[in-house]
């Protein structure tokens, strides 16, 4: 330890626990709802900081054979005795200084860097939180023994810079990216392989009359189950607690709005319930898949977007508008059983061109957002297409044109956002001049947002996330297998620093 180090790291912490004294007696009331979130993100980027020193006693702790000292046999279980936390809070802190930090080996040389450099570079910066290292940690873990160092170097840089904008609950999507990327033409998982994990075991019935079911579905399996899902277990539908509620229909005699309103209102069931519901109506002797009728203006059916240049191959992915994937090859033997195939014309910006001029958006424009939008389009929303309505930018009342130019996807609980006045969220088209011509970026009421940055939603098209590959990494189809730009650099919206050259 340089000399005074000791004392300067007494003071520190001293200073530490006398400001976070002065805060907790001080009243939050008298602070304007700006500060409130500005605080907020201040006093969280803190904490996170301390996350690595944290990091670093664990790593003195250790270096000084505390844990067997205290008689505890690993390194979690004297984080969790001395500390009283959860065990599983002290194997997440024990797993992340592992990963961390930087170790010393005998005769006191350190490694020359974490084993995540860059999370571990992120999270001293307080740009990342030990979730966020927990779920890269996750990804990196996925990713086959096959796969090149530099590869996985590119991946772990990816998933840290990424993780400074994402949360950790939309993290994954850029692993599964990242997955794909590395391997585009399915090298690592064939469909064979696919079609052996597939498999749906029923347990028998528990003393209390209740089963478990545990299915594993293929791409193409799960794109259907999504779509009657989709229909069916949404709230207010099939609940049988609701003498109301409606279990099917078909075009003669839809669903009265109104009603399926009121007694969605009313639902209290949890997704999972109503999934549960919605698979019993399925299997009711007199279900009719004719009579699924329609959902939010298209037959209820598997809608799959794929691009030209993908069918012409016959390989890559396709998209669901339930925010699903099947493989392109999978999709082309679907498409050849039964199949209406929809053509989408697009500009230069990858927008549709225009295709109506009506109140409601018809079947033609709703298709078109499918596959151009797949969700909604809020920051940091997950809905997929399937649970988003087609809404006006500029409103309809307010002279807004039903043209594909003013429309885009939200979801119902987002849509709810858009209104006047100084707390309601605004939509807005981005122009020829922005990152993203033609997208819908989404204005933050200031008191999320004090900036007010229009935003655009990238977590239906993770690959735009993806920053510059290096060469040797690049497949052949990169850019159209994962949809890459590899040009710029782009976290939710806004240009960015690319992170240095390694």
């Amino acid at each position: 330890m340089e000399s005074g180090g000791e004392s300067a790291i007494a003071t520190g912490a001293s200073a530490l626990v006398a400001a976070v004294e002065s805060l907790t007696n001080l009243s939050l009331i008298p602070v304007p709802d700006t500060d409130i979130v500005a605080l907020m993100q201040q006093i969280e980027t803190c904490t996170r900081r301390l996350a690595s020193v944290q990091r670093d006693l664990i790593v003195q702790a250790c270096a000084r054979s505390l844990p067997a000292l205290n008689g505890s046999g690993s390194p979690a279980l004297y984080l969790q005795s001395v500390l009283h936390i959860s065990h599983g809070d002290a194997i997440n802190r024990w797993r992340a200084a592992e990963d961390l930090a930087v170790w010393h080996r005998v005769g006191d040389e350190p490694d020359p860097a974490p084993v995540l450099p860059n999370a571990a570079q992120a999270l001293d910066e307080g740009a990342i939180s030990l979730d966020h290292v927990r779920v890269i940690r996750q990804v990196m873990n996925r990713l086959p023994g096959k796969v090149a160092p530099e590869a996985r170097a590119y991946a772990e840089k990816q998933l840290a810079f990424q993780a400074r904008a994402l949360d950790p609950t939309h993290l994954p999507r850029i692993g599964e990216m990242i997955l794909g990327f590395l391997d585009p033409d399915g090298k690592l998982t064939e469909d064979a392989d696919r079609q052996n994990q597939r498999s749906a075991v029923l347990s028998p019935q528990r003393y209390d009359l209740m089963s478990t079911l545990t299915v594993e579905l293929t791409p193409d399996a799960r794109a259907a189950f999504d779509a009657v899902m989709a229909k069916l277990a949404r709230p207010g539908m099939c609940n049988p607690a609701d003498k109301e509620s409606p279990w099917a229909e078909d075009e003669d005699n839809p669903v009265p709005r109104d009603v399926l309103e009121a007694c969605a209102a009313r639902d209290e069931r949890s997704k999972a319930q109503r999934q549960h519901d919605a698979l019993l109506a399925v299997l009711h002797p007199d279900f009719n898949p004719a009579k699924l009728g329609s959902h939010r203006g298209l037959p209820v059916s598997t809608i799959m977007t794929m691009s030209i240049e993908d069918v012409e191959r016959a390989a890559g992915v396709a998209t669901t508008a339930t925010g699903g994937q099947v493989p392109v090859e999978n999709a082309l033997r679907l498409m050849a059983r039964h199949c209406k195939t929809f053509v989408l014309v697009k500009n230069k910006n990858g927008m549709p061109l225009h295709i109506g001029e009506i109140r409601l958006a018809n079947p033609a424009q709703r298709l078109a957002l499918i596959a151009t939008e797949r969700g909604c389009t809020r920051p940091g929303c997950s809905a997929p297409a399937s649970m988003a309505a087609a809404h006006h930018v500029t409103e309809f009342s307010k002279g807004g044109p039903t043209d594909i130019e003013n429309l885009t996807l939200a979801c119902d609980h987002c849509h709810a956002l858009v209104k006047d006045g100084p707390r309601g969220w605004k939509t807005i088209k981005l122009g020829a001049d922005s990152d993203f011509p033609g997208r819908t970026a989404w204005i933050a009421p200031a008191h999320v947002d004090p900036s007010r940055t229009p935003r655009v939603n990238h977590l239906h098209h993770p690959g735009e996330l993806l920053t510059e590959v290096p060469p040797s990494l690049r497949p052949r189809r990169v850019c159209r297998a994962s949809g890459l730009s590899p040009v710029r650099y782009r976290v939710l919206g806004r240009a960015v620093t690319p992170p240095p050259r390694q």
